[in-house]
């Protein structure tokens, strides 16, 4: 039994996910790879839905390193702790599906940038946050982030595929360690969505074993559109929806 997950966000999507569009960037970094920043989540499971073009996603985790192959019509996903690189191979084009709409956009993901960096909350924002807007200097920001976080990765890359997760674990235990202090904001996040949508079902299922079906006097349908376009993601430009849960832009992104 599940306690009162408290105040339930109006007309989420299902399951309560969060939903956004790639473009992956085509910006080459230090290993002659185009692609984004590499980063992690710490609670929430991504999934890409490629709608166009070809690429790969590049996957560090206790697995070694992967190169996942990306085509139209392919679906790759990853849980929490798995740092994750998109590759550009070809007018990548993705319909990204996120876990516990609002989590993410609240600061679940850590990129890989050097220890240094990481060590120091306020170094770390610095490095991550960009400027408003999607002009010449937001550009210019998103890809030194990406190249800083490029630069953690290879360490990573190396070392795991050297047969040492020492510097992969340290990473994850550093990225915990980043975040701890928005875990209450992310747990009424995840209690008006999620959970409140597990809940919703469980309540649907108990009202049909007794034989009621009120809830069906509720039916309706819903529409929205992208509200912002052509953004600076994590791993490329990015068109947002203002749904339930999500608070746009993204913090650090």
């Amino acid at each position: 039994m599940v306690s009162d997950p408290g105040p339930a966000l109006p007309h989420p999507l299902p399951g309560a996910v969060g939903l956004s569009h790639l473009s992956a960037y085509d910006w080459r970094a230090a290993d002659g790879v185009c692609g984004g920043s590499p980063h992690l989540h710490l609670v929430c499971t991504e999934a890409y839905v490629v709608t166009g073009g070809r690429g790969a996603v590049q996957t560090l985790s206790p697995d070694g390193y992967r190169d996942i192959p990306l085509e139209a019509g392919s679906v790759a996903w990853f849980t929490p702790g798995t740092v994750h690189r998109m590759v550009q191979g070809g007018e990548l084009r993705v319909t990204v599906l996120m876990e516990n709409s609002g989590l993410p956009e609240a600061g679940d993901a850590v990129f890989t940038f050097p220890p240094q960096v990481l060590a120091d909350p306020e170094a770390y924002a610095d490095a991550a946050t960009l400027p408003p807007g999607a002009g010449a200097d937001t550009e210019t920001a998103a890809r030194r982030r990406r190249d800083l976080a490029v630069e953690g990765y290879l360490v990573l890359r190396e070392a795991l595929v050297a047969g040492d997760e020492g510097p992969y674990r340290e990473f994850q235990r550093a990225a915990a360690r980043l975040v701890r202090d928005k875990v209450p904001r992310w747990r009424e996040l995840w209690r008006a969505g999620a959970l409140a949508a597990a809940a919703r079902t469980g309540a649907r299922l108990d009202a049909l074993a007794a034989g009621g079906d009120d809830h069906l006097a509720d039916a309706t349908a819903h529409r929205t559109g992208p509200t912002r376009m052509g953004g600076f993601g994590m791993c490329g430009r990015r068109d947002e929806y203002a749904l339930p849960g999500t608070t746009l832009p993204y913090e650090g992104a």
